[in-house]
């Protein structure tokens, strides 16, 4: 019985609306747990009044605090783009998967343009995706069995095209012979570059 009690005490309990003040510490707080852009920072807070109201005569001042952050420098959505863009890289996803983060993230068009990943780190992430997947020459051979073999080499390929590889690398990256081919094919974009 204590135990309904309690619960039912919890549930009445609402927090209160945001103040000015409050917004800020919010915000505040939220810029310094996590790496954000401007626009997922005005977006965590405008989620915040939504469920918990605000308590002020005029609107709550989301985009002035936001555009105060960027102009001090606790939000940078070239830097915070930068390093999720290299992440994804890093971590063997392609240029679309990269491009789908950034807008995701609400970074502006131009931005991510600019951001965009070039033929060289295209090419090292299709590699870095077979490396840690074992695909191509990183892996088995391919099964003996003919059916088999083109299962593997189907659900291979449909990997690469998940992780937001263009089907021309994907199907490179899986069709090469050797790990000396593949470094030879990245090096020829880097001397492109």
């Amino acid at each position: 019985m204590a135990h309904d009690d309690a619960t039912s005490r919890r549930r009445k309990r609402t927090p209160r609306p945001l103040d000015k003040g409050r917004l800020e510490e919010l915000a505040l707080a939220y810029v310094a747990r996590f790496a954000t852009s401007a626009g997922k920072l005005e977006a965590y807070l405008r989620r915040k009044l939504r469920e918990r109201g605000w308590d002020g005569e005029d609107e709550a001042p989301v985009a002035d605090l936001v555009a105060r952050f960027v102009e001090k420098n606790y939000v940078d959505d070239e830097v915070y783009g930068r390093a999720k863009a290299q992440g994804l890289l890093s971590r063997g996803y392609g240029a679309r998967r990269v491009e789908e983060a950034l807008r995701a993230a609400a970074i502006g068009e131009d931005l991510r343009g600019t951001l965009a990943p070039g033929e060289s780190e295209r090419r090292e992430a299709a590699v870095a995706l077979a490396r840690r997947r074992s695909f191509g020459p990183y892996g088995a051979p391919l099964p003996r069995d003919a059916e088999a073999a083109r299962k593997l080499r189907e659900k291979r390929l449909a990997a690469m095209l998940r992780a937001g590889h263009d089907f021309d690398a994907a199907r490179r990256v899986l069709e090469a012979a050797t790990v000396e081919e593949l470094e030879t094919w990245v090096a020829e974009s880097q001397n492109g570059e």
